[in-house]
């Protein structure tokens, strides 16, 4: 990484709301604290829009609409991929900056960053791809001509785990299709989507087809956002609880909703599986950003002839991650984003524990400043237990065993919710057959990481509605037009 120093990288980021291609304060004055999770200390402050800035950033992206709809796919594209390679060149900034307000770990934030840099490469291709239909009716007396055109005004709302991937992975598909967006990112991380603004607008976005509006007063500005006609689409990534409240407040104006919520997933282990490779597959999907995911793995079911072993394993390898602030030589684990997440951790763990489970490794806080909690692995966990029920966001790894593969697939099933889930077995038909009946939008099959921008990302049940990343994530900001002709 190059020598930066890291108040320089917070004081390049303009700190007011962007909007209609201008940095602006709040119109009253409002200021959000940004901390970091290491130190606890304020590392910057940034504007927070009050409900009238709002309105003015879907007025700006209301005006921008046409021209941008109307601009050639290709040169949309070519814009696109100018904001890709601006973000791969500035990676190093760009990820020191995730850490500094997020509390992930150096290595975490550049594969961010990589990760988020290809949401534009990607939709930069598809951008041109926004194919319509044309056939014969099969009455033979007329053509269906479908077109597919942007939807229009779109309201994303991002969380604080993932600032530049949950940003771009909205951004990119909306601009591809020829919408114009008003982002409102998480109060604990909006430096990022604030410098992912400054890249667009270096890339070549026109003013007002993106707009970035940090808030503290999320609720009440994003649902006066979506009760304003203007606005024709919402596209929301964080808790099942909010995603609820949204959809009910979508409703009174019937506004296109996307829903990117909570996971619980469970990681399958059978007992022909490679159990060193398990562990590693395990250790990614449990550990990424320091298990504050929500693809994180949730629950280890591991076949009980090998339980014991696994879980042995595990806990070694969870107990080398050397916990510290992310920009330090040799740290594998930070903070969590704040005392509250912190906090409901470690509640968790300790109902859990009370209930009769045992901690393999720590499974207690830690004294001194920042919002550290250190790996843990729980065994001869009830079922039921609040760490099989509660999505963690932490890393706590709770690890039951099963005598069957029916067993195994009933455990798995048994939430609300349906993101993803992990098999780890040697036998590909098992695997496959395993794969098909778990009831989760996505499976890992024999791999940690699930997240690719080609794949339709999404889940089933109470984890969401829609799908973002592939063609699928680009047609979320398109309507089919059916035109009945005849020739």
């Amino acid at each position: 990484m190059k020598t930066i120093d890291p108040d320089s990288i917070v004081k390049a980021v303009p700190v007011e709301l962007f909007i209609g291609g201008l940095w602006r304060p709040a119109s009253d004055g409002a200021r959000i604290r940004v901390a970091d999770p290491a130190t606890e200390q304020e590392i910057a402050s940034v504007a927070s829009a009050s409900v009238a800035d709002g309105l003015d950033a879907v007025t700006a992206a209301y005006e921008a609409g046409p021209g941008w709809a109307a601009t050639a796919p290709r040169k949309r594209a070519e814009i696109l991929r100018r904001a890709f390679e601006l973000m791969t060149g500035r990676a190093d900034e760009l990820a020191a900056l995730i850490v500094l307000e997020n509390g992930k770990t150096l290595a975490d934030a550049r594969g961010e960053i990589a990760y988020a840099a290809e949401f534009f490469r990607w939709y930069s291709e598809e951008a041109v791809r926004g194919t319509g239909t044309v056939q014969t009716a099969p009455s033979g007396t007329n053509h269906i001509l479908v077109l597919r055109q942007p939807i229009g005004v779109s309201v994303l709302v991002t969380p604080w785990n993932f600032p530049a991937a949950m940003a771009t992975r909205k951004i990119g598909p909306a601009l591809a299709a020829g919408c114009t967006v008003v982002l409102k990112p998480a109060s604990e991380t909006p430096l990022t989507a604030l410098a992912i603004a400054g890249v667009l607008t270096e890339a070549g976005v026109p003013a007002g087809v993106v707009n970035v509006l940090p808030s503290a007063r999320s609720g009440a500005v994003v649902q006066s956002m979506m009760d304003d006609p203007r606005v024709r689409k919402v596209s929301f990534t964080g808790s099942t609880e909010v995603g609820r409240r949204l959809l009910a407040g979508a409703g009174r104006t019937v506004v296109s909703s996307s829903m990117e919520l909570g996971g619980n997933a469970p990681f399958l282990v059978f007992a022909d599986a490679d159990l060193e490779a398990a562990v590693d597959i395990a250790m990614v999907a449990k550990m990424r950003n320091g298990g504050e995911a929500c693809t994180a793995a949730n629950r280890f079911y591991v076949e009980r002839p090998v339980a014991e072993e696994f879980t042995a394993l595990l806990a070694a390898r969870m107990g080398e991650l050397r916990m510290g602030h992310g920009l330090d030589e040799g740290v594998t684990l930070g903070p969590l984003v704040n005392a509250e997440s912190r906090d409901k951790v470690a509640d968790l763990v300790a109902r859990t524990v009370a209930l009769g489970a045992t901690a393999v490794t720590s499974g207690s806080t830690v004294d001194g400043a920042g919002h550290f909690y250190p790996p843990t692995v729980l065994t001869g966990v009830p079922a039921g237990a609040p760490v099989l029920t509660q999505e963690i966001f932490g890393p706590v790894a709770p690890v039951v065993a099963f005598d069957e593969e029916a067993q195994a697939v009933a455990l798995a099933n048994d939430t609300e919710y349906g993101l993803v889930s992990y098999v780890c077995t040697g036998d590909l038909a098992r695997g496959l057959r395993v794969a098909q009946a778990l009831d989760s939008g996505m499976v890992g099959l024999n791999r940690g990481v699930v997240s690719d921008p080609a794949a339709p990302f999404g889940g089933t049940k109470q984890s969401g509605i829609g799908r973002e990343g592939g063609h699928e994530g680009m047609l979320e900001f398109t309507e089919s037009k059916y035109i009945a002709v005849e020739w």
